[in-house]
Protein backbone atom coordinates (compact mmCIF):
# COMPACT_ATOMS: atom_id res chain seq x y z
CA UNK A 1 0.00 0.00 0.00
CA UNK A 2 1.53 3.09 -1.31
CA UNK A 3 0.67 6.46 0.73
CA UNK A 4 0.88 8.63 -2.36
CA UNK A 5 -2.15 6.66 -3.43
CA UNK A 6 -3.75 7.30 -0.37
CA UNK A 7 -7.61 8.21 -1.78
CA UNK A 8 -7.15 5.76 -4.33
CA UNK A 9 -10.60 5.53 -5.32
CA UNK A 10 -12.45 7.71 -3.47
CA UNK A 11 -14.80 10.37 -4.05
CA UNK A 12 -13.89 13.99 -3.16
CA UNK A 13 -12.90 14.73 0.52
CA UNK A 14 -10.35 16.24 2.71
CA UNK A 15 -7.33 15.91 0.56
CA UNK A 16 -9.02 17.65 -2.33
CA UNK A 17 -9.61 20.32 0.57
CA UNK A 18 -6.14 19.87 1.87
CA UNK A 19 -4.49 20.54 -1.76
CA UNK A 20 -6.24 23.41 -2.30
CA UNK A 21 -5.71 24.89 0.91
CA UNK A 22 -1.86 23.96 0.29
CA UNK A 23 -1.45 26.25 -2.45
CA UNK A 24 -2.85 28.92 -1.15
CA UNK A 25 -1.87 29.32 2.42
CA UNK A 26 1.88 28.24 2.57
CA UNK A 27 4.48 25.90 4.20
CA UNK A 28 2.26 25.77 7.37
CA UNK A 29 -0.33 23.82 5.36
CA UNK A 30 1.74 21.70 2.90
CA UNK A 31 3.44 20.27 6.45
CA UNK A 32 0.14 19.78 7.75
CA UNK A 33 -1.41 18.19 4.26
CA UNK A 34 1.69 16.15 4.10
CA UNK A 35 0.71 14.25 7.53
CA UNK A 36 -2.68 14.37 6.75
CA UNK A 37 -1.83 12.31 3.79
CA UNK A 38 0.76 10.26 5.72
CA UNK A 39 -1.98 8.89 8.33
CA UNK A 40 -5.42 8.97 6.03
CA UNK A 41 -6.01 5.52 5.75
CA UNK A 42 -5.46 4.63 9.38
CA UNK A 43 -7.93 7.54 10.25
CA UNK A 44 -10.67 6.65 7.67
CA UNK A 45 -10.22 2.97 8.60
CA UNK A 46 -10.68 4.27 12.66
CA UNK A 47 -13.84 6.48 11.83
CA UNK A 48 -15.79 3.90 9.46
CA UNK A 49 -14.84 1.12 12.64
CA UNK A 50 -16.16 3.52 15.12
CA UNK A 51 -19.21 4.39 12.37
CA UNK A 52 -20.20 1.66 10.20
CA UNK A 53 -20.86 4.09 7.33
CA UNK A 54 -18.04 4.98 4.63
CA UNK A 55 -20.44 8.35 4.07
CA UNK A 56 -20.13 9.45 7.63
CA UNK A 57 -16.55 8.76 8.08
CA UNK A 58 -15.70 10.56 5.00
CA UNK A 59 -17.71 13.62 6.61
CA UNK A 60 -15.72 12.99 9.87
CA UNK A 61 -12.65 12.65 7.82
CA UNK A 62 -13.35 16.21 6.46
CA UNK A 63 -14.10 17.95 10.26
CA UNK A 64 -10.81 16.20 11.30
CA UNK A 65 -9.06 18.18 8.51
CA UNK A 66 -10.52 21.01 9.34
CA UNK A 67 -9.18 21.16 13.06
CA UNK A 68 -5.92 19.68 11.93
CA UNK A 69 -5.18 23.14 9.82
CA UNK A 70 -5.91 24.97 12.40
CA UNK A 71 -3.06 23.77 14.85
CA UNK A 72 0.40 25.65 14.74
CA UNK A 73 2.67 24.59 13.13
CA UNK A 74 5.71 22.68 15.33
CA UNK A 75 3.56 22.49 18.39
CA UNK A 76 2.49 18.61 17.88
CA UNK A 77 4.93 16.13 19.02
CA UNK A 78 2.99 12.89 18.00
CA UNK A 79 1.11 13.68 15.11
CA UNK A 80 -0.58 10.32 14.36
CA UNK A 81 -1.75 10.30 18.19
CA UNK A 82 -2.82 13.74 17.35
CA UNK A 83 -5.04 13.17 14.59
CA UNK A 84 -6.18 9.73 15.94
CA UNK A 85 -7.44 11.98 18.89
CA UNK A 86 -9.03 14.51 16.79
CA UNK A 87 -10.78 11.64 14.90
CA UNK A 88 -12.06 9.99 17.64
CA UNK A 89 -13.91 12.64 19.09
CA UNK A 90 -15.52 13.48 15.94
CA UNK A 91 -16.24 10.03 15.60
CA UNK A 92 -17.84 10.14 18.94
CA UNK A 93 -20.49 12.83 18.33
CA UNK A 94 -21.23 11.75 15.12
CA UNK A 95 -21.83 8.25 16.08
CA UNK A 96 -24.37 9.23 18.90
CA UNK A 97 -26.37 11.09 16.19
CA UNK A 98 -26.29 8.28 14.18
CA UNK A 99 -28.04 5.77 16.81
CA UNK A 100 -30.77 8.79 16.61
CA UNK A 101 -30.75 8.73 12.67
CA UNK A 102 -31.23 4.90 13.14
CA UNK A 103 -34.17 4.95 15.15
CA UNK A 104 -35.81 6.08 12.40
CA UNK A 105 -34.57 3.96 9.77
CA UNK A 106 -36.88 1.83 7.51
CA UNK A 107 -36.14 -1.86 7.91
CA UNK A 108 -33.13 -3.48 9.64
CA UNK A 109 -29.63 -1.31 9.40
CA UNK A 110 -26.70 -3.18 8.29
CA UNK A 111 -23.04 -1.22 7.77
CA UNK A 112 -22.25 0.15 4.72
CA UNK A 113 -20.25 -2.39 2.45
CA UNK A 114 -16.66 -1.01 1.09
CA UNK A 115 -14.76 -2.94 -1.86
CA UNK A 116 -11.40 -3.28 -0.17
CA UNK A 117 -8.53 -4.19 -1.61
CA UNK A 118 -6.51 -7.98 -1.12
CA UNK A 119 -3.97 -6.67 0.97
CA UNK A 120 -7.29 -5.99 3.27
CA UNK A 121 -7.91 -10.02 3.49
CA UNK A 122 -3.92 -10.77 4.46
CA UNK A 123 -3.90 -8.54 7.22
CA UNK A 124 -6.61 -11.05 9.70
CA UNK A 125 -6.76 -8.93 12.42
CA UNK A 126 -8.09 -5.70 9.87
CA UNK A 127 -9.80 -7.86 7.74
CA UNK A 128 -12.08 -9.29 11.35
CA UNK A 129 -12.46 -5.92 12.33
CA UNK A 130 -13.73 -4.53 9.63
CA UNK A 131 -16.33 -7.15 8.53
CA UNK A 132 -19.61 -6.89 8.27
CA UNK A 133 -20.44 -9.34 11.02
CA UNK A 134 -17.92 -7.43 13.22
CA UNK A 135 -19.52 -4.28 12.67
CA UNK A 136 -22.73 -5.87 13.53
CA UNK A 137 -20.94 -6.94 17.05
CA UNK A 138 -19.79 -3.19 17.14
CA UNK A 139 -23.15 -2.24 16.90
CA UNK A 140 -24.60 -3.75 20.27
CA UNK A 141 -21.64 -1.47 22.26
CA UNK A 142 -22.32 2.20 23.84
CA UNK A 143 -20.45 4.88 21.45
CA UNK A 144 -17.48 5.44 23.99
CA UNK A 145 -17.26 1.27 24.58
CA UNK A 146 -17.39 1.25 20.64
CA UNK A 147 -14.32 3.73 20.58
CA UNK A 148 -12.22 2.21 23.79
CA UNK A 149 -12.19 -1.03 21.95
CA UNK A 150 -11.48 0.09 18.27
CA UNK A 151 -8.66 2.19 19.35
CA UNK A 152 -7.19 -0.51 21.91
CA UNK A 153 -7.83 -4.04 20.39
CA UNK A 154 -7.71 -3.32 16.69
CA UNK A 155 -5.31 -0.23 16.60
CA UNK A 156 -3.30 -1.17 19.86
CA UNK A 157 -3.06 2.52 21.30
CA UNK A 158 -2.10 2.35 25.09
CA UNK A 159 -4.73 3.25 27.91
CA UNK A 160 -3.16 6.88 28.08
CA UNK A 161 -3.91 7.66 24.80
CA UNK A 162 -7.44 6.23 24.51
CA UNK A 163 -8.41 8.50 27.23
CA UNK A 164 -7.06 11.80 25.71
CA UNK A 165 -9.32 10.75 22.65
CA UNK A 166 -12.24 9.83 24.84
CA UNK A 167 -11.92 12.42 27.79
CA UNK A 168 -12.07 9.45 30.07
CA UNK A 169 -9.23 8.34 33.00
CA UNK A 170 -6.93 5.94 31.70
CA UNK A 171 -8.55 3.60 35.06
CA UNK A 172 -12.08 4.22 33.41
CA UNK A 173 -10.43 3.64 30.41
CA UNK A 174 -9.26 0.07 31.23
CA UNK A 175 -12.71 -0.78 32.77
CA UNK A 176 -14.41 -0.11 29.41
CA UNK A 177 -11.90 -2.15 27.60
CA UNK A 178 -12.63 -5.38 29.74
CA UNK A 179 -16.35 -4.53 29.01
CA UNK A 180 -16.16 -4.19 25.96
CA UNK A 181 -14.08 -6.87 24.94
CA UNK A 182 -15.89 -9.47 27.04
CA UNK A 183 -19.40 -8.07 25.35
CA UNK A 184 -17.57 -9.06 21.55
CA UNK A 185 -16.28 -12.16 22.67
CA UNK A 186 -19.80 -13.72 23.68
CA UNK A 187 -20.72 -12.38 20.52
CA UNK A 188 -18.06 -12.70 17.68
CA UNK A 189 -17.05 -15.13 15.06
CA UNK A 190 -15.92 -18.64 16.35
CA UNK A 191 -12.92 -18.61 13.98
CA UNK A 192 -11.63 -17.37 11.23
CA UNK A 193 -11.63 -18.64 7.98
CA UNK A 194 -8.64 -18.54 5.63
CA UNK A 195 -8.72 -16.63 1.62
CA UNK A 196 -8.75 -19.89 -0.12
CA UNK A 197 -11.46 -21.58 2.64
CA UNK A 198 -13.47 -18.48 2.11
CA UNK A 199 -12.97 -18.62 -1.60
CA UNK A 200 -13.97 -21.87 -1.66
CA UNK A 201 -17.13 -21.64 -0.04
CA UNK A 202 -17.93 -18.27 -1.54
CA UNK A 203 -17.93 -19.94 -5.25
CA UNK A 204 -20.03 -22.29 -4.03
CA UNK A 205 -22.25 -20.26 -2.52
CA UNK A 206 -22.39 -18.83 -5.70
CA UNK A 207 -23.06 -21.33 -7.81
CA UNK A 208 -25.96 -22.67 -4.77
CA UNK A 209 -27.50 -19.64 -5.48
CA UNK A 210 -27.35 -18.63 -8.93
CA UNK A 211 -28.85 -22.48 -9.73
CA UNK A 212 -31.90 -22.30 -6.91
CA UNK A 213 -31.25 -26.22 -6.04
CA UNK A 214 -32.01 -26.39 -2.48
CA UNK A 215 -29.42 -29.32 -1.67
CA UNK A 216 -26.63 -27.70 -2.92
CA UNK A 217 -27.21 -24.83 -0.88
CA UNK A 218 -28.27 -26.41 2.27
CA UNK A 219 -24.52 -28.36 1.76
CA UNK A 220 -22.75 -24.92 1.97
CA UNK A 221 -24.86 -22.84 4.82
CA UNK A 222 -24.37 -23.73 8.55
CA UNK A 223 -27.41 -25.39 10.52
CA UNK A 224 -27.41 -22.08 12.08
CA UNK A 225 -26.77 -19.10 9.29
CA UNK A 226 -28.06 -15.94 9.40
CA UNK A 227 -29.55 -13.98 6.32
CA UNK A 228 -29.93 -10.23 6.96
CA UNK A 229 -30.64 -7.48 4.10
CA UNK A 230 -31.30 -3.83 4.26
CA UNK A 231 -32.70 -1.79 1.70
CA UNK A 232 -33.55 1.65 3.27
CA UNK A 233 -37.02 1.60 2.20
CA UNK A 234 -35.93 2.18 -0.98
CA UNK A 235 -35.50 -1.24 -2.31
CA UNK A 236 -37.04 -4.29 -1.38
CA UNK A 237 -35.88 -6.45 1.38
CA UNK A 238 -36.36 -8.82 4.39
CA UNK A 239 -38.25 -7.45 7.39
CA UNK A 240 -36.35 -9.45 9.90
CA UNK A 241 -33.44 -11.77 9.84
CA UNK A 242 -34.12 -15.21 8.79
CA UNK A 243 -32.24 -17.62 10.19
CA UNK A 244 -31.18 -21.71 10.03
CA UNK A 245 -29.92 -23.69 6.85
CA UNK A 246 -33.35 -25.04 5.98
CA UNK A 247 -35.75 -21.31 5.88
CA UNK A 248 -32.30 -19.27 4.51
CA UNK A 249 -32.06 -21.81 1.22
CA UNK A 250 -35.96 -21.26 0.52
CA UNK A 251 -35.28 -18.37 0.57
CA UNK A 252 -32.42 -17.98 -1.52
CA UNK A 253 -33.96 -21.07 -3.87
CA UNK A 254 -37.08 -18.63 -3.98
CA UNK A 255 -37.58 -15.26 -3.88
CA UNK A 256 -34.45 -14.19 -2.36
CA UNK A 257 -32.73 -14.13 -6.36
CA UNK A 258 -33.75 -13.41 -9.10
CA UNK A 259 -32.70 -15.62 -12.32
CA UNK A 260 -32.52 -14.47 -15.56
CA UNK A 261 -29.69 -13.26 -18.04
CA UNK A 262 -30.39 -9.39 -16.74
CA UNK A 263 -28.78 -10.36 -13.19
CA UNK A 264 -24.79 -11.26 -12.74
CA UNK A 265 -22.86 -11.44 -9.47
CA UNK A 266 -19.34 -10.80 -9.41
CA UNK A 267 -16.74 -12.04 -6.56
CA UNK A 268 -15.32 -9.89 -4.54
CA UNK A 269 -13.78 -8.66 -1.15
CA UNK A 270 -16.42 -7.02 0.74
CA UNK A 271 -15.02 -5.49 4.12
CA UNK A 272 -12.21 -8.22 3.94
CA UNK A 273 -13.88 -10.91 3.26
CA UNK A 274 -15.71 -13.02 0.78
CA UNK A 275 -18.61 -10.94 -1.16
CA UNK A 276 -20.78 -11.21 -4.20
CA UNK A 277 -21.32 -7.92 -6.59
CA UNK A 278 -24.40 -7.85 -7.95
CA UNK A 279 -25.79 -6.09 -10.76
CA UNK A 280 -29.25 -6.03 -12.64
CA UNK A 281 -29.09 -5.06 -16.72
CA UNK A 282 -25.21 -4.17 -15.64
CA UNK A 283 -26.63 -1.70 -13.11
CA UNK A 284 -25.25 -2.28 -9.17
CA UNK A 285 -28.36 -3.77 -7.34
CA UNK A 286 -26.55 -4.57 -4.47
CA UNK A 287 -23.99 -6.59 -2.40
CA UNK A 288 -24.07 -9.77 -0.66
CA UNK A 289 -21.46 -9.64 2.19
CA UNK A 290 -20.59 -13.63 2.81
CA UNK A 291 -19.44 -15.01 6.44
CA UNK A 292 -18.10 -18.28 6.44
CA UNK A 293 -16.73 -20.72 9.29
CA UNK A 294 -15.43 -24.32 9.00
CA UNK A 295 -16.29 -23.96 5.56
CA UNK A 296 -19.55 -22.84 5.86
CA UNK A 297 -21.44 -19.85 5.07
CA UNK A 298 -22.66 -18.60 8.66
CA UNK A 299 -23.86 -15.11 7.73
CA UNK A 300 -25.05 -13.56 4.18
CA UNK A 301 -25.48 -9.30 4.60
CA UNK A 302 -27.43 -8.09 1.66
CA UNK A 303 -27.26 -4.66 1.30
CA UNK A 304 -29.43 -2.90 -1.56
CA UNK A 305 -29.89 0.72 -0.34
CA UNK A 306 -28.36 2.85 -2.87
CA UNK A 307 -27.66 5.14 -0.36
CA UNK A 308 -24.80 2.40 1.13
CA UNK A 309 -23.33 1.47 -2.58
CA UNK A 310 -20.78 3.87 -3.58
CA UNK A 311 -18.21 2.44 -2.41
CA UNK A 312 -18.59 -0.80 -4.06
CA UNK A 313 -17.21 -0.11 -7.51
CA UNK A 314 -13.70 1.12 -6.54
CA UNK A 315 -11.00 -0.24 -3.63
CA UNK A 316 -11.14 1.56 -0.19
CA UNK A 317 -7.75 1.84 1.34
CA UNK A 318 -7.89 0.77 5.00
CA UNK A 319 -4.82 0.09 7.09
CA UNK A 320 -3.66 -0.05 10.78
Amino acid sequence: MTEGSERGADTAGPLEHAGSAAVTSGEGVDAATGAFVLHRNLLFTVAYEMLGSAADAEDVLQETWLRWVDVEPGTVRDERAYLVRIVTRQALDRLRALGRRKESYVGPWLPEPLLTAPDVADDVELAESVSMAMLMVLETLQPTERAVFVLREVFELDYDEIAEAVGRSPAAVRQLAYRARAHVSARRSRAVASPAESRAALAAFQRAVETGELQSLLDILAPDVVALSDGGGVRHALLRPVVGAAKVARLLAGRWWRRDAARTAEPVQINGGPGLLVRVDGEIDGVVAVRVEDGLVTGAYHVRNPEKLSHVERETLLSR
